[in-house]
């Protein structure tokens, strides 16, 4: 890693956390010499940036920008793609559809469309590709042997963000998709007129996603979700019942999630590994047994850093995500430690000699002993450090916050739920007897999830709510409340829906006098009077200060052990003047600040896209 680099005003750059890239999806394919290559969307901090070709046999790389405006979001990459029988490797997001040609060795087509990725995809029997689109059920089409494309828009609405992940065309053009996962639902669309119809009803959707396939018979079989219900089978729009279903000739398409690794080249040989972080790939040809590896290049701005923390051994640590790794930086020597981790890290806080992660997916909560070896986490093995201690799904499945309770012995997690539900639940770890207590959002407040918790000087807790559901989850609650929980007996005390209209509080913070410093929305800093339970001051930021940082477990404020308190905003950085709980602009950031941040040796950690960053001296 790079050594620091002084910015000057204060701040440092302490490099980029994990310099390395992720796939979001692969195939084995040839180009216009019939040699063996491999096609990869690239994907860091920005979201997908372009298109990796490696020659199989050389390891000769050529890396291919996209054909419009990245997207610079974490979220703007494929979560679908496909391999069409024409040599075509075909996806759509950021609202583009698009082509890539390794016979031509470019991108041959792209198109704009309504918002915004695929999530499934499918070639029909004419070889026109169609895509079903995330969050509102768009339907596209294109045709390579006319160049012909057809924007379908969205064809279902809901009020929750749809996935519809299978995708399947009948000889007979007629296309299918379940979407999920609220609530399961297939769509039929006739390809000449664009009429779309359910195909079930609002009795038989389930919670999850319905499915389709293509069979070898050129008809399409599909479930309501829970194939125990029954597969019907559908072909020209028609539904006829089928039972179960034991006999299953799905039809070959090339095409996945983002996980896509299709391994098979056209003359037997297949991948056995493409390694992005040590730049290897290695292909195995089945005649001989034997495994060629080759080396290649490409460029990278890092994956996304989900946050960090100072750790027992006075080192800044936290996680990133695509690929989920582990990052140390210590700042006495000015070096870095990166590793393979279990999950994404979301949240992340120490407590006295220990560092713990909640992550992503499933609400997992680890343990690290800074003090002994790393041991790759598994969770069966008491031994790995990180140690797993738990998971929380469904109540819990996207954490965003996680409390460490001044009691030395407890562990608090808090997030959104799983897939296509609303409402979160608490997590209880009690580190002394290894038991937990898990709280469902019935338990606390129905149809809400915690985003934001602290304990008060008696112990006792002040959480802040969300109304974002699970991950296409409905949204239920109206605004979002700030709550009072004993700890002791995990009962809710009060409850209120303080600021009218908001939606979630973003972050809270103990500060002196045991009042509360908050954050609404990013845009409002208010102080809290827990014994009152009353504002004592409210003040919008968004034009003095602009947005506060954000990100899954945001840490926006930052505390010195002085007792001094800082908010980390896109800008720059606040200090809370503790006479009034006025705000004053303490220094403006040569970056933007996107996730927060810790106070370590008189210096305020932050980071910004894949890079670390610090500002000193605080106290």
């Amino acid at each position: 890693m790079q050594a620091s680099k002084d910015l000057g005003n204060g701040f440092r750059h302490h490099g980029v956390a994990t310099d390395i890239a992720n796939s979001r999806g692969l195939v084995a394919t040839v180009d216009g010499e019939g040699r063996n290559v491999v096609l990869l969307w690239l994907y860091d901090r920005r979201g997908c940036y372009g298109l990796l070709l490696i020659g199989a046999e050389t390891g000769a790389s050529e890396q291919f920008p996209l054909p419009f405006p990245p997207g610079d979001d974490f979220n703007a990459c494929p979560f679908s793609s496909i391999l069409t029988s024409g040599n075509l490797f075909c996806t759509h997001f950021h609202s583009h559809f698009l082509a890539f040609d390794p016979v031509e060795r470019a991108f041959t087509f792209f198109h704009e469309t309504v918002p915004q990725m695929a999530m499934g995809m499918t070639e029909d029997d004419g070889g026109r590709i169609w895509a079903a689109t995330h969050p509102d059920s768009g339907v596209t089409c294109y045709d390579p042997r006319t160049g012909a494309f057809r924007d379908y828009g969205h064809v279902y609405k809901q009020n929750w963000r749809q996935y519809p992940r299978s995708v399947a065309a009948d000889d007979a053009g007629w296309i299918y998709f379940g979407i999920g996962s609220t609530a399961s639902q297939i769509i039929c669309l006739e390809p000449d007129s664009g009429a779309v119809e359910p195909v079930l009803s609002n009795d038989e959707r389930v919670h999850g996603s319905g499915h389709v396939y293509r069979d070898l018979n050129g008809k399409v079989y599909g479930h309501s979700g829970e194939s125990s219900r029954g597969w019907f089978e559908l072909h020209k729009g028609e539904r006829i019942p089928v039972g179960p279903l034991e006999d299953r000739n799905e039809k070959p398409v090339v095409t996945g999630s983002q996980g896509l690794f299709h391994r098979n080249f056209p003359d037997g040989k297949r991948i056995v590994a493409c390694d992005l972080e040590t730049r290897t790939l290695s292909v195995e040809d089945p005649d001989s047994d034997e495994i060629d590896e080759v080396g290649f290049e490409y460029t990278t701005e890092g994956a996304h850093v989900m946050g960090l923390a100072a750790a027992p051994d006075n080192t800044i640590c936290g996680g990133t995500t695509f690929p989920a790794r582990f990052f140390c930086y210590n700042p006495d020597s000015d070096s870095w430690i990166n590793r393979p981790n279990l999950g994404q890290w979301n949240t992340v806080t120490r407590q006295t000699d220990r560092f713990f992660a909640g992550g992503y997916t499933g609400g997992i909560l680890l343990e690290w002993d800074p003090a002994s070896a790393w041991v790759p986490t598994e969770k069966d093995n008491p031994g790995s450090n990180p140690r797993f201690l738990t998971e929380c799904k469904p109540a819990i499945n996207r954490p965003h916050t996680l409390l460490a309770h001044p009691d030395g012995k407890t562990v608090i997690l808090a997030g959104t739920p799983d897939y296509g539900r609303t409402g979160g639940g608490l997590l209880f770890w009690d580190r002394e007897t290894g038991a937990r207590v898990l709280l469902e959002h019935t338990d606390i407040l129905p149809d809400h999830s915690t985003m934001s918790l602290i304990a008060l000087t008696d112990g006792n807790l002040l959480g802040g709510s969300t109304t974002n559901p699970g991950t296409g989850g409905e949204q239920k609650a109206k605004e979002a409340e700030l709550y009072l929980m004993e700890l002791e007996t995990r009962r809710v005390l009060w409850r209120e829906a303080v600021f009218a209209g908001a939606q979630s509080y973003t972050d809270l913070c103990l500060a002196r006098d045991g009042l509360v410093y908050g954050v609404v929305d990013q845009e409002r800093f208010f102080a809290f009077d827990p014994d009152s339970r009353e504002v004592i001051r409210s003040e919008r930021t968004a034009e003095s200060f602009g947005l506060t940082a954000r990100q899954q477990g945001p840490r926006v404020f930052v505390t010195t052990p002085a007792g001094s308190v800082y908010m980390l905003f896109v800008r720059g950085i606040v200090r809370v003047n503790p006479s009034d709980h006025s705000l004053t602009m303490l220094v403006a950031s040569p970056v933007p600040v996107s996730f927060g941040g810790d106070w370590l040796n008189g210096r305020i950690y932050f980071g910004s896209g894949s890079h670390v960053y610090s500002y000193g001296e605080c106290e």
